[in-house]
C-alpha cells in the first residue's frame, strides 16, 4: 500500500501492484468509501488526487499536467459525492463503504496501441450508514456502476515518497458514467 494509515480516516489505501484488476477495484472503491466523522470532503478528494498519473497519450508535459487537472476536476464534479450529499451525510455522522462486485468488464482505450492501459467497469454496492434521530445507526445500500482508466506501464509516475515504481498501476481518470456493458 502507498499509505495504509488512510484506513484510519475511513478511506481505501492505494495498492502498489501491476495487476490492473486489483488496482481498478481499489480505485473504484476509493471513489465511494468515506467517513464524514474522520475527514472533510476536501481532504478526501485531495487524497484521491494522489492516485492520478499523466496520460501517456499526451507527450507534452504541460498538456499532460493540464489533462491530469481536468480529470481531477471531472472527478470532483461528476464522480465523487457532491457537496450537498456530503453535507447530508455529515449531518448524520455518515459513512459509506463501496465494494466492487461481480466481474470487471473492459473497454478498449481509444487512440492507444499499448497493452498497459485499461478501462474497467464494475458494479459497486454502496453501503450507507448514518445515525438517525434516535441516535441509532441505520444502514441502506445502493448499487451503481463505475468506470475508471488505469495505466500499468513504465510511463506511470509513482506517488512521491512511496515505494511505487514505474510500471505499477496508477489512475488516469474516473468516468462520469459507466462504459461498456
Amino acid at each position: 500500500m502507498v499509505d495504509a494509515s488512510v484506513t484510519e480516516l475511513g478511506w481505501v489505501p492505494e495498492p502498489i501492484t501491476a495487476d490492473e484488476e486489483v488496482y481498478l477495484r481499489a480505485a473504484i472503491e476509493a471513489a465511494g468509501t468515506v467517513d464524514t466523522t474522520r475527514a472533510t470532503r476536501e481532504e478526501w478528494v485531495t487524497y484521491l488526487d494522489t492516485w492520478f498519473t499523466p496520460d501517456p497519450r499526451y507527450t507534452d508535459p504541460e498538456e499532460q499536467a493540464a489533462q491530469v487537472t481536468r480529470y481531477q476536476q471531472e472527478m470532483r464534479e461528476a464522480v465523487v459525492f457532491p457537496d450537498a450529499v456530503w453535507a447530508s451525510l455529515e449531518d448524520e455522522d455518515g459513512r459509506v463503504v463501496a465494494i466492487t462486485v461481480g466481474e470487471m468488464s473492459y473497454t478498449p482505450v481509444p487512440d492507444y496501441a499499448g497493452d498497459d492501459m485499461f478501462i474497467g467497469t464494475s458494479d459497486v454496492i454502496l453501503t450507507f450508514t448514518e445515525e438517525g434521530e434516535d441516535s441509532a445507526e441505520h444502514s441502506y445500500e445502493e448499487q451503481v456502476r463505475v468506470s475508471a482508466q488505469v495505466l500499468c506501464g513504465d510511463a506511470s509516475v509513482p506517488t512521491p515518497g512511496s515505494t511505487q515504481a514505474p510500471g505499477d498501476c496508477m489512475l488516469i481518470r474516473f468516468f462520469d458514467s459507466a462504459l461498456g456493458d
